[in-house]
């Protein structure tokens, strides 16, 4: 069977607009989803779709022309196209990175099997049961105030999202000590941004060191890099250096990765920059509802020619990824005996910080925590202490 010219042209009319539609259909619905990574794979698909009806219009007119290999060769140079570009997004997805993110279930006060440190005999404070402190902090700092809680806290399991006991992460816990929602916060120093919130509130941010830690500096493993020293890192970072070879390495560009900011690791990065100023972090487009496109700080993955930082404890004891190496820094390797002497260069105090709380038991707890045992706690949870 043939059809005629005109009814050929009313079905090709009818088959783009069906097309379009369904695939603008799931193009939002994808968009919607945050999935927007798959567009490329509808689009294709819609299109492969136009061209095979197209090709059977043809083939079903009462024409001559049948361009059969103009058809399947645009369908199979975009195959090719978008099936080079999954394998590329999968290839980075699935790539070994450093993860902010950490199952803090295993270090909740009192469950069976805690990886929360605890002392060989009773705590000599042992708050009562009724208004107790609400703690937050910084994902790194939960096993350490994890384990002040099992000591001194009523004994009973204190999950990791319990508004008494909880990790939001640095950012969000400043914002909630800050906004009366949390009495002690354990984090690593305030940023400017930090510092204003307070400021605007009219709140006083009262902040008592309780142990010390490095901040560090990671390459892959594979890399030939063994150490940097300050100068090299902030070049690095301020873009004067761009490619490994400048600094004794490969002649490879390097990836200088940065933290979200307000986060502790950037606040601690930026203090360790000083007056130099940071080049754009690599970043990542993240299509979030119908929200659009979103430049978020790209989270690190461990290309062979990437560098990234975090605090020691977070990489060597919470993370544990056996596929990144800790630099030395001006010669001098971030361990527990180099932040004690002070000779590693980059050390930085953290704290428990309290905002006007009237919840009588603060000051208490805090001098426990300053304490023989509470610093006890502190050195076997992998940190040095203070005193």
């Amino acid at each position: 069977m043939k059809f005629s010219y005109a009814a050929n042209k009313f079905l090709s009319l009818l088959i783009n607009i069906v097309l379009v539609i369904l695939t603008s259909f799931f193009v939002l619905i994808t968009l919607f989803n945050g999935k927007g990574q798959y567009i490329p794979l509808i689009v294709t698909g819609g299109a492969t779709v136009y061209m095979l009806l197209k090709y059977l219009l043809i083939r079903l007119s009462d024409r001559e022309y049948h361009p059969s290999k103009f058809f399947f060769v645009g369908i199979v140079v975009l195959w090719i196209v978008v099936g080079g570009k999954l394998a590329y997004d999968t290839y980075h997805a699935n790539m070994d990175r450093v993860n902010a993110e950490v199952d803090l279930e295993q270090y909740e006060p009192n469950t069976p099997g805690t990886k929360a440190v605890s002392l060989e005999q009773k705590a000599s404070l042992q708050l009562p049961k009724d208004n107790l402190l609400r703690l937050d902090g910084a994902t790194a700092l939960y096993p350490l105030y994890s384990s002040f809680v099992q000591a001194t806290y009523p004994k009973k399991v204190y999950k990791v999202f319990d508004p008494t006991v909880r990790s939001t992460k640095t950012d969000q816990a400043y914002k909630n000590l800050i906004d009366g929602t949390a009495d002690i916060i354990f984090v690593a120093g305030p940023s400017d941004a930090q510092l204003k919130h307070a400021k605007n509130k009219g709140v006083t941010l009262n902040m008592t060191p309780i142990g010390r830690e490095a901040f560090v500096f990671f390459v892959h493993a594979n890399n030939s890099i063994e150490g940097l020293t300050s100068d090299q890192i902030r070049s690095i970072y301020s873009g004067k250096v761009v490619n490994w070879k400048e600094v004794g390495g490969k002649n490879d560009k390097i990836r200088a990765f940065q933290r979200p900011a307000d986060s502790g690791s950037q606040t601690a990065f930026e203090k360790f920059m000083g007056d130099q100023e940071l080049m754009e972090a690599p970043s990542q487009d993240i299509v979030s509802g119908m929200g659009g496109v979103i430049n978020e700080v790209a989270e690190y993955k461990n290309y062979k020619n990437a560098i990234g930082y975090t605090f020691r404890f977070f990489s060597t004891e919470m993370v544990k990824n056996e596929n990144i190496r800790l630099l030395k820094v001006d010669g001098i390797y971030p361990d527990k005996e180099s932040i004690r002497s002070e000779s590693y260069p980059i050390t930085a105090e953290f704290y428990a910080i309290t905002a006007g709380t009237t919840n009588p038991h603060a000051q208490e707890f805090i001098n426990w925590i300053l304490s023989e045992e509470g610093q006890e706690l502190v050195e076997k949870t992998g940190y040095v202490p203070i005193k």
